[in-house]
């Protein structure tokens, strides 16, 4: 049986689960919609928290930055693992604590004003927008290539399917779909690594074949006779001052994702959040250690298979074509001399491969079995849905419950609220379709700026929010508001070329610093702009400060959170 058959068994099984757990879960009431009805299991809110972290940019797009970027690609890995354990151990039992549906629910009622809220809720549907559109991107490039439809087909499926199943169950229908998505992902990562980790290395283990091998430095010395750059050198991709400002961005940017930070109110307790925050680690500890062991695989495999090879030779491997029609993988004999030639020139270079097919081609370039290759794609869609379901509703969220119930109609009925809810997410999914179709850059950039959008507007606010009980509205929202457009304006300036189409960027940095890590800068102009704003402004009612108060108070860990 061949792997698109194949493919499209696993699909059709995998899609008609998620479609049937959004039925079975149907949310009833607001409470089951925003936060599943604050019922779900440690164990299990572990794993929806890892699928909805690993996103398409992790399963398909961070292997394909290391393979290409080298020792700079783990700002990937230092970054995003680091900013989870950051907001695991800082902020989640206290926002848990706290209470509330959303990220602007705490920041509204924290800073005593719905002004504030709605600006926080802004900066959330920025941020889910930006973050969203790398996710269907992915799911039409897996279409694209396992079931050889048009990249636009394939995001209009993912669509669809996401659709039903976040507008019927919220909340409740997006946390058990995300737990077997979780597990359709990891199985789906894993097998095919220690597959090839056993092929190259003879160590099935594909960290420790990573580790204990040489294979690392033998993709370095291949690359060097190429004439490319060492695979194992620091900064040759990024400066020093980029790859720190580029992990903290994405460390802090981490902890200020609202769609990430929602998913610790949906547990009965504080306790059962710090359970589920180590779950997760747990569970998504398992791709990202295996990621630069795939990188290095992949990129090995793939130079040996391309380089000094004819094209009618590679293109005898039934995988090739099928790539080259997708438009993700170009061969061209330049200089006709009957081979194709890796060069770093761009000019003579013979061989273009796209980053984000590293991860879904290994099993084809390591010629593993149909049925491994039909389970990589089917866990890229599961990563790509799973993260896209869970952005939806937080973009829904904060409009559906924060502009509308909590600002424009505080009376609304709970069946009011939910039939904006269900039309909010449908809208949504509009949105999120017409940028998967016309991305602003590959995925794995997408996402990043997204990280460092929500590191220049909600980290601090939630941050200062739980540490600093003298931080008021005034300060909160200058900070966001000077964090937000600093760091929008500086990524229009940087990627001007991709968004305005101009021949060169506006703007080539900010002091050294690229697009991807200038939200460190927002997030610096963030702290410092609400710290001078509070201290000159009247201090929050006392009522206030005594809440920020309890929120800190250990003793109180265990209690429900203050609303429902």
């Amino acid at each position: 049986m061949s792997a698109e058959t194949l493919t499209m068994i696993l699909v059709v099984l995998t899609f008609g689960a998620y479609i049937y757990i959004g039925w079975w879960a149907k949310a009833k009431d607001t409470s089951s919609f925003f936060v599943a009805g604050k019922g779900i299991p440690a164990v299990a809110n572990g794993a929806a928290i890892a699928a909805d972290w690993m996103s398409a940019a992790s399963f398909i797009s961070m292997a394909g930055l290391i393979a290409f970027m080298g020792y700079d690609g783990t700002i990937y890995l230092m970054g995003w693992t680091g900013g989870y354990v950051l907001l695991a151990l800082l902020l989640a039992p206290y926002l848990r604590k706290f209470g509330r549906y959303t990220v602007p629910d705490f920041v509204g009622d924290r800073y005593y004003s719905n002004g504030v809220r709605a600006v926080a809720a802004i900066a959330t549907i920025f941020i889910s927008l930006t973050y969203v559109a790398g996710q269907m991107r992915g799911v039409g490039i897996v279409f694209s290539r396992y079931l050889q439809v048009d990249i636009i087909v394939g995001v209009l499926i993912g669509m669809a399917i996401v659709a039903f199943f976040a507008v019927m169950g919220g909340m409740k229908g997006i946390t058990w779909t995300q737990v077997i998505q979780y597990f359709v992902l990891i199985i789906a990562y894993l097998i095919p690594a220690v597959a090839i980790a056993l092929q190259l290395t003879g160590n099935p283990i594909p960290q420790l074949a990573l580790t204990f091998s040489d294979i690392a430095q033998r993709l370095s010395d291949l690359q060097l006779e190429l004439g490319l750059k060492e695979y194992l050198a620091p900064f040759q991709d990024l400066s020093a001052i980029n790859v720190f400002a580029v992990t903290l961005a994405l460390m802090v940017g981490t902890a200020g994702l609202p769609h990430v930070i929602t998913r610790f109110y949906t547990v009965k307790s504080v306790r059962a959040a710090r359970y589920s925050a180590l779950w997760a680690i747990v569970f998504i500890g398992l791709l990202y250690t295996t990621a630069p062991a795939i990188g290095v695989f992949a990129k090995y495999n793939l130079i040996n298979s391309f380089h000094n090879q004819t094209l009618d030779q590679v293109r005898t491997e039934a995988w090739v074509p099928k790539w080259e029609s997708t438009g993700l993988l170009q061969l061209e004999d330049k200089n006709g001399d009957g081979t194709l030639q890796l060069t770093p020139d761009a000019a003579t270079n013979e061989v273009i491969i796209d980053k984000d097919i590293i991860v879904l081609s290994t099993p084809e370039v390591a010629q593993l079995s149909p049925f491994i290759i039909a389970l990589v794609a089917a866990g890229g869609l599961a990563a790509a849905l799973s993260t896209a379901s869970g952005l939806l509703l937080a973009m829904s969220s904060a409009v559906s419950h924060d502009f509308y119930y909590r600002i424009l109609k505080p009376n609304a009925t709970e069946q009011q609220r939910l039939r904006v809810s269900r039309i909010m997410i449908f809208l949504s999914v509009l949105v999120a379709g017409y940028f998967g179709i016309y991305p602003p850059g590959f995925v794995g950039e997408v996402v990043a700026f997204a990280f460092g959008l929500a590191a220049a507007s909600l980290f601090p606010a939630i941050f200062l929010g739980i540490f600093d009980k003298r931080m008021n509205r005034e300060g909160a929202v200058s900070g966001i508001l000077i964090g937000l457009i600093f760091t929008f304006v500086m990524i229009l300036l940087m990627r001007s070329p991709q968004i305005f189409g101009t021949e060169e960027p506006i703007l080539s940095s900010f002091l050294g610093i690229n697009a991807q890590g200038v939200g460190v800068v927002g997030m610096i102009l963030n702290f410092v702009v609400a710290y001078i704003v509070s201290r000159a402004t009247a201090a929050p009612p006392a009522e206030i400060q005594q809440m920020v108060e309890d929120i800190r108070t250990p003793e109180l860990a265990d209690s429900p959170g203050q609303a429902s």
